[in-house]
């Protein structure tokens, strides 16, 4: 994974909000909501807050650095996270918050940045005319979610160790032919699942189908479904996880729908198949 967490260019999904200082901290109240959000989503929580204060050298007059650091720990305190302070950890125009998450082996990564400036609407002259029609200088918010997006790939990798939830694989099942004369019904299966906005494959390779279930399974391929006469004839099949549960005499379009509720709803554990 050295290849994407050291990257000599990379993209971050940051984003400037722009706002008056009465909106400061609900505006940082809803970075916080959606950052828990969108990690909660990949499969991530219980951050690591750090509070990053000001280095020796900043570009800030002392009254807006206290401006900042105290509307950043106001959010923290409103918000109810805890929190540690990293002294000197912030960014020379501005203090800012850190989160930190765990991966599946209790690794760190900071992958969101919440920083607090006053210093930049100053030095681009920024105004807004405000309700009493005068000039007044608004507040920038820097924040990264994700952070850079390679790194973040890199993280996900790591922390799955490519055993992605259905959501997130590029290959959410796999057809396994019996013979050549069921490669074409796997194809028509693998279509009915695609229109149902699934990522299907047909492994048609001459090769056993125990050859092809180990590769599925070496692959990570979230499902395997093997295709053979007599599945054919009973319009059900026996649908593999990852894992190798096994469970037979599925109907198909019980198949497309719960795969199809499982990936849209971004749910993190495989669909009990047996339950159905």
């Amino acid at each position: 994974m050295h290849g994407l967490l050291r990257i000599r260019g990379g993209t971050q999904d940051d984003s400037h909000i722009i706002c008056r200082p009465d909106q400061l901290v609900d505006e940082i109240l809803a970075v916080f909501d959606l950052t828990l959000e969108i990690h909660r989503t990949f499969g991530f929580s219980d951050p690591i807050v750090n509070l990053s204060t000001l280095p020796g050298q900043t570009i800030l007059e002392p009254e807006m650095a206290a401006r900042a650091t105290e509307t950043l720990v106001t959010a923290l305190e409103r918000y109810g996270l805890p929190y540690t302070e990293a002294e000197g950890e912030g960014t020379f125009y501005g203090p800012k918050v850190d989160f930190h998450f765990r991966d599946a082996i209790g690794r760190l990564w900071q992958l969101t940045t919440v920083q607090c400036d006053f210093a930049l609407p100053e030095r681009f002259d920024m105004e807004y005319t405000g309700e009493d029609n005068q000039r007044h200088r608004p507040v920038m918010l820097h924040r990264a979610i994700l952070g850079t997006l390679e790194r973040f790939s890199a993280v996900l990798i790591e922390h799955y160790g490519g055993a992605f939830p259905l959501w997130l694989s590029p290959e959410q099942i796999r057809f396994v032919p019996v013979a050549d004369r069921h490669v074409e019904h796997c194809r028509t299966l693998a279509d009915r699942t695609r229109a149902a906005g699934l990522r299907p494959s047909v492994d048609d390779a001459k090769e056993s189908v125990g050859k092809k279930i180990r590769a599925a399974q070496l692959m990570k391929v979230p499902y395997t479904v093997v295709v053979g006469d007599r599945d054919l004839e009973a319009g059900t099949f026996t649908i593999r996880d990852r894992n190798g549960t096994e469970t037979p005499g599925v109907p198909f379009d019980a198949i497309v729908a719960a795969l199809s509720d499982e990936s849209g709803s971004r749910r993190l554990q495989p669909t009990d198949f047996s339950a159905l």
